[in-house]
């Protein structure tokens, strides 16, 4: 029997676990690293913390699992999407890569659409349009503000990529995350070479492109050695961790949706065709699953909203070692009715991705009286999230694609009043199934392809995922919100104008 390590490189931390052949979790392991924040809204991390945790994580599942070094036949990597990792001709970093939730580029955004002959001409090359998140609008802006680093630079990696030079000296990229870059042409799979000569770049700079189940190198001896592996060890293509978390929930065929609540809100639906949005709200790109894509809406600040709200808010609960401060806050959340009493939380602690696409948002509660109090807010919270969620399942609704079940999924998932305002808010069940790990165990799944194990990914979901509960919206509830629901995208319209402001006086 084979077993299969699946790696996420998130924001927060890494996670890694180990399989067995049919989809059982043996054992996983975590470990944290800080978030560098120079300026307001600028995201940074250093590589070397992911690799770090990679090691501490892998050779934690493999004393826990207590598998021999040839057992272990193959290693998926999920990663945070859009991160930009800069390494010079040694192959050194040359200074810490910028986040996906980094928003210090919207000039270089305007340049580059600009270059491209305008947004409906870099929507039709890329499928997207810039966003600061993005990685390109990254590199545009190292070369416009770093130039001495720019010069220096050799090669651009995601964050899961990074990981992979380490681990085979590869230099590699999958589909999923590449479409992120804002540099593939999302319909060929591959790089676009019309927008990369309209941006001056160098295509050498960039990895080569696989598809997530294929094999794109073996574990280096010293490196396996380590981790307590065998340099046979292959390594797959992974994905991105929005859909190697849609490959974990099991979003392989059309008609089922994933709305996943983890730093960022996700709402991801599988295409068999490359579909996209003329007005750039929703993010077409590759999917994990082979020869296939997927459309998707984000936003920024999801459970990171309530992470923030209990942190900075709830200081108290948060410092209480003795207590699970979530725990509390969720019991005086859930006694609070729906719409809590005319408080509204928007979302935007980062700036917020779809459909605005606005890095100049901020964050807000609105209507606040002296009547609320720490179970209010902690509600509108959720329902402003759930709100902010719903726009991008109502886009889906405008350009007629299918959506017959929604999973729900991601660390905010575990609460079931959080999953009962989505049931309430989307109209729709939310359901769980039976695997809560995500994006690691997706890549498990995908490196369980890339060895053989399953002829495809459609065939290891079916085999290992399914629904355990699903959890009906509730009529009151529903007509609260569905009442609600346009106020809360009025407020953003009302604020516009007043966000950048705020900002430059930040």
């Amino acid at each position: 029997m084979g077993y299969y390590i699946g790696i996420d490189i998130g924001t927060s931390g890494t996670k890694s676990l180990l399989i067995d052949e049919q989809g059982s979790i043996l054992a996983e392991s975590s470990a944290e690293y800080p978030v560098h924040m120079p300026k307001p809204l600028w995201t940074e991390q250093d590589p070397e913390d992911w690799w770090q945790a990679v090691k501490k994580t892998v050779k934690g599942v493999v004393k826990a699992g207590k598998v021999k070094k040839g057992d272990v036949k193959a290693i998926g990597l999920s990663g945070q999407m859009h991160g930009s990792v800069f390494l010079n001709k040694k192959g050194k970093v040359i200074r810490k890569a910028l986040l996906w939730n980094d928003q210090r580029t919207v000039a270089e955004c305007q340049e580059i659409t600009q270059r491209a002959g305008g947004r409906e001409a870099l929507i039709e090359m890329v499928a997207n349009p810039a966003l600061t998140g993005f990685t390109a609008p990254k590199l545009l802006w190292l070369r416009n503000h770093e130039p001495k680093n720019y010069d220096n630079l050799a090669h651009l990696l995601l964050p899961k990529d990074e990981i992979r030079r380490r681990l085979t000296g590869e230099l590699a990229t999958d589909a999923s995350d590449a479409s992120g870059m804002l540099l593939l042409d999302v319909k060929k799979r591959n790089w676009s070479t019309e927008l990369l000569n309209k941006l001056d770049i160098d295509p050498s700079i960039l990895a080569r492109v696989f598809e997530s189940e294929q094999v794109t190198g073996t574990l280096l001896p010293e490196v396996a050695t380590e981790l307590g592996l065998s340099p046979e060890c292959k390594v797959v293509g992974g994905a991105g961790d929005c859909a190697a978390g849609a490959v974990g929930n099991g979003i392989v065929k059309q008609g089922v949706l994933t709305a996943s609540l983890g730093t960022s809100g996700v709402m991801f639906c599988h295409s068999d065709e490359p579909q996209y949005d003329k007005q750039g709200r929703l993010h077409t790109f590759c999917h994990a699953v082979h020869g296939k894509w997927h459309m998707m809406g984000v936003t920024l600040s999801a459970a990171g909203s309530l992470q923030w709200f209990v942190n900075q808010l709830c200081c108290e609960l948060a410092k209480n070692k003795k207590i699970d401060p979530y725990a509390i806050i969720n019991e005086e959340a859930a006694a609070v009715a729906a719409g809590a009493e005319g408080l509204y939380f928007l979302p935007y602690l980062a700036g917020e991705r779809t459909p605005h696409a606005d890095p100049h948002a901020r964050g807000c509660f609105i209507g606040l009286t002296n009547k609320h109090g720490r179970g209010h807010m902690a509600r509108s919270v959720m329902e402003g999230v759930a709100y902010s969620l719903r726009e991008s399942l109502d886009i889906l609704g405008q350009l007629q694609v299918p959506v017959k079940e929604i999973r729900v999924s991601g660390g905010g998932a575990k609460s079931p009043l959080w999953k009962q305002i989505l049931a309430d808010c989307f109209g729709q069940k939310a359901c769980t199934i039976n695997a809560e790990q995500g994006p690691a165990f997706g890549v498990a799944l995908l490196a369980a392809v890339g060895d053989g194990a399953y002829r495809n990914i459609e065939e290891a979901c079916k085999a290992t995922i399914h629904v355990v509960d699903r959890v009906p919206p509730r009529k009151a509830s529903q007509k609260t919100y569905d009442a609600g629901f346009p106020i809360y995208q009025s407020l953003y319209q009302a604020l516009r104008e007043r966000f950048e402001a705020l900002g430059k006086l930040s």
